[in-house]
């Protein structure tokens, strides 16, 4: 265990309690290496928290507000509480859904952590050194504390962006399953799929298209394995266009619609760039879902994410039917929920659309927000109806 002292004053943060402690504060780090497992204290060596040191600007990712004694009985603990609060909003549930994001890095105090789970199978991602070099300890805590787990699957290689990582089985060798979700049903395949191998963020709002689906024409853009298509076909559209760049992903969602008897005919699965596809199609529809990959994973890249956010919600609100519905989202943590509003909000005024707000929407309770690290609630979604 390392030790590192702050520059006087710079512990305040700290103590209000955000979750990160930026390089700024950092006092000494001579000898320290990405991953290492640290105790931090103030200028004046009082202890202020434990956690991971990390190279780069965000130097400290904060575990523990006291010491960490045994490093497996922490995780055992920390695991347990996750647990116990998925459990306390009716998470897994026979009638509902099986799939659940079980640890969401800051949300849960544990910040540099993914977990999902998918019935019997977990999913983790660490995006942090720290986190990784800690992955054993932590895959013998989900062991321990979900009876029946048959696979623990760790998928940090893309997160790390690290050549040298590879992802791995932890524990069994099932490369998918079949996940269940207020009646739907999907695929989920962790090795060859994105993030864990399925967007578990988007669960209410799958089923909100569902219930404005009837009897509509309904276009899902961005749709990776159809998400969202499943739910408009299962709540009754009549027709469901699909369309991704990703030819992987359009065949996947291909194989999610197969699971629908006697739907599959109203659904067509387009391999396209989608803002090629809005801008030579003339097809008007009653639903439009915009769900992109995020524009901007920095600040740095903010300004050009909000000009594409913009043009692809101007290009989405012209294909959409007089009194018809625009499902438009944003999973860029660096664009806040008022910037994303303002955003559709030029892009509205710039097809010459009146619009009225009907719902706004973000990711699920099994992604919850630290209150110290707003940030966090990275999705943000708004359902426009368009006059």
């Amino acid at each position: 265990m390392q030790e590192v002292f702050l520059k006087a004053g710079k512990e305040h943060s700290a103590l209000r309690g955000h979750p990160w402690i930026f390089s700024g504060a950092i006092a000494n780090s001579k000898g320290l290496q990405n991953g290492d497992q640290v105790n931090v204290f103030s200028a004046n060596s009082n202890f202020i928290a434990s956690g991971h040191w990390s190279d780069g600007s965000i130097a400290i990712r904060i575990l523990s507000r006291e010491p960490i004694e045994n490093r497996q009985d922490f995780w055992n603990a920390k695991i347990a509480e996750c647990l116990q609060v998925r459990k306390s909003m009716g998470f897994p549930s026979e009638k509902e859904t099986d799939a659940f994001r079980l640890i969401h890095g800051e949300g849960d105090g544990l910040p540099g952590l993914i977990c999902d789970i998918y019935g019997k199978h977990a999913v983790v991602q660490a995006h942090s050194m720290g986190m990784y070099l800690e992955i054993e300890t932590i895959a013998a805590a989900l062991d321990a504390s979900i009876p029946g787990l048959e696979t623990i699957y760790c998928k940090s290689k893309a997160a790390l962006h690290a050549p040298t990582i590879e992802d791995r089985f932890l524990k069994g060798s099932a490369e998918g399953t079949l996940a269940y979700e207020y009646g739907m049903q999907f695929h989920v395949n962790w090795v060859e799929g994105q993030k864990t191998g399925f967007f578990l963020d988007q669960r209410e709002n799958r089923k909100l298209l569902r219930e404005k689906s009837a009897g509509k024409t309904v276009l899902n853009t961005f749709s990776y394995t159809g998400g969202f298509s499943v739910a408009a076909l299962l709540g009754n559209a009549e027709k469901v266009v699909s369309v991704d760049v990703s030819s992987k992903a359009i065949a996947l969602c291909n194989e999610n619609v197969a699971l629908l008897p006697g739907l599959a005919s109203k659904h067509e699965g387009v391999v396209e760039d989608v803002l090629k596809y809005l801008k030579e199609q003339e097809e008007l529809w009653d639903i439009v879902i915009l769900d992109p990959p995020a524009f901007a994973k920095n600040l740095s890249k903010k300004h050009a994410a909000v000009m594409g956010y913009k043009r692809l919600n101007t290009l989405g609100m012209s294909r959409v039917k007089k009194g018809g519905l625009l499902f438009t989202f944003s999973c860029s943590q660096v664009i806040d929920t008022e910037l994303f509003t303002h955003t559709v909000t030029a892009a509205g005024i710039e097809s010459g659309r009146n619009a009225r707000i009907l719902y706004r929407l973000g990711q699920g309770p099994d992604h919850p927000v630290n209150l110290f690290h707003p940030e966090g609630h990275y999705l943000k979604g708004l359902v426009l109806q368009l006059d």
